[in-house]
């Protein structure tokens, strides 16, 4: 972005250097941060890092899980089954 083409939200004496992806809001070389390559501000990487860092709550057994036991108990039960008929 051209310097001087707005001024930084977050201080407005100072002229803009660039716009935070995430919030759209013209910010100056202090209030940049670069992540991923990508200009933001504070506030929004600070967002961005609360949201990655928190604990991901997850269902143990789901339906898919389930599913797959049972195949696998199958599967399992048929190479027993499979094994023993050869042996007799």
């Amino acid at each position: 972005m051209i310097s001087g083409s707005g001024r930084c939200h977050y201080h407005p004496q100072r002229p803009g250097l660039g716009i935070c992806v995430e919030c759209k809001n013209v910010i100056c070389v202090e209030c940049t941060t670069q992540f991923e390559g990508i200009n933001r501000c504070s506030t929004c990487l600070s967002a961005k890092l609360a949201k990655v860092k928190r604990p991901v709550t997850r269902r143990e057994w789901s339906a898919g899980n389930v599913f797959l036991a049972l195949m696998a108990v199958g599967l399992l039960y048929g190479t027993v089954y499979f094994l023993a008929s050869l042996a007799a």
